[in-house]
């Protein structure tokens, strides 16, 4: 029987983002990913995926991804069977974080988009994977999502709420993964969940930055292959 699972994608990502991992999965897996595009706050983005999901899942969540797993495991924590957070934390944003958001938002209004999604991509890939096929796979991707849909996911981020203190109500089999290069959320917030999460088995990706599912699949495919075991 195929496990339904539900993938969210991070900010300015779509189903690129968890392409090759939902190939590697394929013969085990019902994949659907959740649509985050249309909503511009965390609570509104889970609400949403909830209303399409089945009746229980394993879910994935990537950077805001991840933020809106946090948030459906508050609404609806009985219907997740197994849960992934990938890059992400548990933590608000702090007001610097704040700043330099609002300073996309102001420059993607001035027509400025397209330079700052490609500014992003040193801060999204691990230093090898810059001037690659693939950091321009992920500058299509953001292309594609476009900048209203930045702006407002930017929105539902800045006003997203601290997690941590619900991290030891999650009951499930979790998995927490993070690039071991990662900037935006580096190894320590991965370890902080995992610390705070009962069971939890934390993962580092190898050779990999924020987005891990397209720098490094194997070693994701095979650390899903481990949760949805458990």
């Amino acid at each position: 029987m195929y496990q339904p699972v539900v993938f969210l994608p991070g900010l300015i990502c779509d189903a690129r983002l968890w392409r090759d991992v939902i190939d590697g999965l394929s013969l085990s897996i019902a994949p659907m990913v959740a649509d985050l595009r249309l909503d511009d706050t965390i609570a509104a983005m889970a609400e949403r995926t909830l209303a399409v999901a089945p009746p229980r899942f394993a879910l994935a969540g990537l950077s805001m991804g991840g933020y809106v797993a946090l948030e459906i495991m508050r609404q609806a924590p009985d219907r997740v069977t197994h849960l992934a957070l990938l890059d992400t934390s548990a933590r608000a944003d702090t007001e610097e974080r704040r700043d330099i958001r609002r300073r996309g938002i102001e420059l993607a209004g001035q027509g400025k988009f397209v330079g700052v999604s490609r500014g992003l991509l040193p801060t999204l890939l691990a230093p090898h994977n810059l001037d690659t096929p693939l950091a321009e796979d992920v500058q299509a991707m953001s292309e594609r999502v476009g900048k209203d849909v930045y702006v407002r996911q930017q929105k539902a981020i800045m006003g997203r709420i601290n997690s941590v203190p619900e991290l030891g109500r999650i009951a499930c089999p979790t998995l927490v993964g993070v690039g071991e290069v990662d900037q935006l959320t580096p190894p320590e917030l991965a370890e902080e969940m995992a610390a705070h999460i009962p069971g939890a088995e934390l993962v580092r990706f190898l050779q990999a930055g924020h987005l891990p599912t397209m720098e490094n699949p194997p070693a994701v495919i095979a650390a899903f292959k481990d949760l949805l075991a458990r």
